[in-house]
């Protein structure tokens, strides 16, 4: 079992890891929190101490401005007093260095020691650039304006947050650093309206201005680019890309003027016109990109009045099952082709927060299995946090694994562990399959109990808005609620992939999602579910 390298930090945290990725879940971004609560209470106590020694060096000014003052008036008169010479000597070899103590010294008991021993632990590079690209992602899944978000007007929120110039100006940047000029002109767009409407900021003009001309002229727009530009040099006639830039500008417009075509009258202008696209979302590598989002923002949903119709809630007995006969569960339908059901009420608070309190120190970057090495990976389409909880551990972890064996009529005894994951920042999961397709005949080869029948998902909090699972292929879409869990089949009865059950995790627009799911396996279930002789 994997251990966290993590310590104990007295009167600071409970706990401590140190790890990256911290915006892959919302669950260890709160230690964050508590981390600069101590911080700024540390800080203002350092704050007084700093300002009773400035006192001190204040007072130590205006006694030696006075004796200087009257020194340099004579200077070999002063220093013809052997005293004055004497105590020069002693000042600058000594007091002057008792002075720099002073000044350097941290008069807080450890304020500056305790921000350098916490900075090993804070949110690094990549955090900050993951969490930038959550906030574009968020973005494009939920169609949201720039300034909706800027101005945090976001459904369910109780904590209004603002974006400052500089905030935007940053992600306008790590949109560039991505070469996704896209995004780069929004947020640019967005830093330069904030700046017009007259706040404050110490970015300037200029400095959006360059990102944003650039990143309009790569999307093929030459005339806004040329724009910017001239509106650049308005403010700064010496700037020499700018310059460079509108000599450029115009020179392609003169010459499309010329040919009535685009740049292409050598080499070089026609790889510059390749380079240059519509304006628009980048190419996608994801071809359900579309259907996925629409699904996410409860748009598209295939299921027509009359399919509705046969849907139904009942009180189920788990198939006769003594424990459910007399306090059957709540049973409800959310789809018919992949039937998916949903058992309202099935995991307790204190179960969640039992489950929760056992997964949170084991946390760590959700993987996937690498469909051709079998190997397990971080990827960009997955953002959440894991950990893995098995049956001896717990009570609890046992008593959940015995209702979900119940309820399903399946046996859980060659399912995986009990997965516990909490997505951070826009975390998600895009669209994939539970089960091993023919083409990863080796995908759970290590496991020795065939391919992935079932899967039961536990919904551990309510989200605010996003977050839902959505089942692009058909249209469904199921939403979070806590205390339920869907469930559904995998493999059809033939051991056949279910090719309708691609699904994905949404986008977190507001909230914090915890979420966990048991995997159950083909063996054991020989005669809890016998084969079909057709494939369906």
């Amino acid at each position: 079992m994997e251990i966290p390298s993590c310590f104990l930090l007295v009167g600071l945290l409970s706990y401590s890891c140190a790890h990256t990725d911290f915006f892959t879940s919302i669950g260890h971004m709160t230690d964050l929190l508590i981390t600069e609560k101590d911080l700024v209470t540390s800080l203002k106590d350092y704050i007084r101490a700093e300002e009773t020694k400035l006192d001190q060096v204040k007072e130590w000014a205006e006694k030696l401005e006075h004796l200087t003052n009257t020194a340099v008036k004579d200077p070999e008169e002063f220093l013809g007093h052997p005293v004055n010479a004497y105590k020069l000597m002693k000042r600058l070899n000594t007091e002057w260095g008792q002075l720099e103590s002073l000044v350097l010294k941290d008069m807080s008991d450890g304020f500056i020691s305790n921000l350098t021993v916490q900075r090993q632990h804070f949110p690094n590079d990549e955090d900050q650039t993951g969490a930038a690209k959550a906030l574009l992602r968020l973005q494009d899944t939920y169609n949201l304006d720039t300034d909706t978000i800027s101005r945090g007007n976001l459904p369910g929120v109780k904590h209004k947050s603002f974006l400052t110039v500089e905030d935007c100006f940053e992600l306008g940047k790590i949109a560039y650093s991505e070469a996704d000029y896209y995004h780069t002109e929004l947020w640019m767009t967005q830093a330069l309206r904030q700046l017009d409407d007259g706040e404050l900021s110490t970015v300037d003009a200029v400095s959006i201005l360059d990102y944003l001309s650039y990143a309009v002229y790569q999307q093929g727009d030459l005339d806004t680019a040329l724009m910017l530009t001239k509106r650049l040099l308005k403010i700064d006639p010496e700037h020499q890309r700018a310059n460079g830039n509108l000599k450029y500008f115009e020179y392609i417009m003169t010459k499309e003027k010329d040919s009535n075509i685009s740049t292409s009258t050598s080499d070089n202008e026609t790889e510059q016109s390749n380079k240059t696209k519509k304006k628009g979302r980048p190419d996608d590598y994801l071809p359900e990109r579309k259907k996925y989002e629409m699904l996410c923002r409860g748009e598209g949903i295939k299921m027509t009045p009359r399919r509705q119709k046969k849907l139904f809630c009942r009180y189920y007995n788990a198939n006769g099952n003594p424990k459910y006969i007399l306090a059957p569960t709540k049973q409800e339908d959310e789809w018919d082709r992949p039937r998916i059901v949903r058992f309202h009420n099935i995991i307790s608070d204190e179960e969640i927060e039992k489950v929760k309190a056992l997964a949170m120190p084991r946390l760590r970057r959700a993987t996937i299995s690498n469909p051709i090495t079998g190997v397990l990976e971080t990827a960009h389409y997955r953002i959440s946090k894991s950990a893995w909880l098995s049956g001896y551990e717990d009570p609890v972890v046992e008593h959940i694994n015995k209702r979900i064996q119940d309820i399903t009529g399946l046996d859980v005894s060659t399912a995986e562990e009990l997965q516990v994951a909490n997505y951070g920042m826009g975390g998600q999961y895009e669209p994939h399959y539970d089960f091993a397709r023919k083409d990863e005949p080796d995908a759970f080869k290590e496991l020795g109990t065939g391919n992935r029948i079932a899967t039961w998902l536990f919904y551990m909090s309510d989200v605010a808005a996003g977050g839902a699972t959505v089942f692009p292929e058909v249209g469904a879409a199921v939403w979070p609620k806590k205390g339920t869990a869907v469930f559904w089949y995998n493999l059809f009865a033939s051991g056949e992939g279910d090719y309708s059950t691609r699904h994905a995790a949404c986008p977190v627009l507001v909230g914090n999602k915890w979420v966990s799911n048991k995997w159950i396996h083909e063996r054991g279930q020989e005669f809890r579910r016998p084969c079909n002789l057709s494939e369906l």
